[in-house]
């Protein structure tokens, strides 16, 4: 027997020992994360309702939408082979912003962020991303594919008589934002973004919730990674907002808080040195956990926005 019989044994048992094992466990938290395995998963509640403040959070955008529900009707559309859900509040403006949530949420909860575009003429498209709510899908691509799924929704606003499309993204729902509104196929009528806690990297976030769980990122970090690549079909280790930012020349508005242990505030300077947007704002905020801003300080929240709509 010579050496590389030794070789190929030690490869079969590093397969069969290490990588196969990772590659199961890291699906199965893959699959927890980024797979709707059943049709009421991330369905129309409220993802946490045992964390009161997330709880309050979504209750009081219910109590926006009641307020508002002579305003509104469903809408649906068609992107690709995907039949998407949401909602549409006219209030008689001719703009318009989409509220873009991050993963696990649907329509009901961004109704919580639209009070200050309501209040600034805007009318509130809120949606159900693919795979969540009402909306077609299994899988959740990080915005690489949901990207086309906002243009088609910024169409139809345009269809409706809107001018100009505004994009309001929250945590993954920034980095679609980002990733639409830098598009090649961008329409015009898209003209800005807000964004609230946006990450430099899916990869960069990921790592901060393992090391907040007090989890060591090898070897299973790199196996979500893997499997995030071939079956949602996104790159996020080399590819993400840092890499697509110096793509950005509409207006945006960076929304971030000094509390945030997942889109780390120091690296927000990153994404604003990145961006050659003539019209560029970083907005810290000193309390809110990631995506929990504005139920720390609504009035500092809902100005911050009203303030920037109006350079548009």
């Amino acid at each position: 027997m010579g050496v590389w019989f030794w070789v190929l044994i030690a490869a079969a048992a590093l397969l069969l020992l290490f990588i196969v094992p990772v590659l199961i466990m890291s699906y199965v938290l893959y699959s927890i994360l980024l797979l709707r395995g059943k049709p009421d998963k991330w369905g129309r509640v409220c993802s946490f309702p045992e964390d009161p403040e997330y709880k309050r959070m979504y209750e009081a955008g219910l109590l926006w939408g009641e307020d508002n529900k002579d305003h509104k009707k469903p809408v649906k559309i068609k992107s690709g082979k995907y039949g998407l859900c949401g909602e549409y509040f006219d209030f008689g403006a001719d703009k318009a912003v989409i509220i873009i949530a991050g993963r696990t949420e649907c329509c009901y909860y961004s109704y919580y962020f639209a009070k200050p575009y309501a209040e600034s003429g805007y009318n509130v498209l809120v949606i159900d991303n693919r795979a969540h709510g009402w909306s077609d899908g299994k899988v959740c691509s990080l915005g690489y594919k949901e990207y086309k799924d906002i243009i088609e929704w910024s169409r139809m606003l345009y269809e409706y008589g809107n001018k100009s499309v505004v994009l309001h993204g929250i945590c993954i729902g920034a980095s679609t934002a980002l990733f639409t509104i830098t598009a090649n196929d961008c329409p015009d009528y898209i003209t800005a973004m807000v964004s609230d806690g946006m990450y430099v990297s899916f990869y960069e976030s990921f790592k901060n919730h393992m090391a907040e769980k007090k989890k060591p990122n090898f070897p299973m970090t790199y196996g979500v990674m893997t499997h995030i690549f071939f079956i949602s079909g996104a790159n996020v280790v080399t590819d993400g907002p840092l890499h697509r930012m110096p793509k950005m020349k509409k207006p945006i508005l960076f929304m971030q808080s000094r509390e945030d242990t997942y889109s780390l505030p120091e690296l927000a300077e990153k994404l604003y040195a990145a961006c050659p947007s003539e019209n560029k704002k970083l907005v810290y905020f000193d309390h809110g956990a990631h995506s929990r801003i504005r139920i720390n300080d609504e009035q500092g929240y809902d100005d911050t926005v009203k303030e920037f709509l109006q350079t548009l």
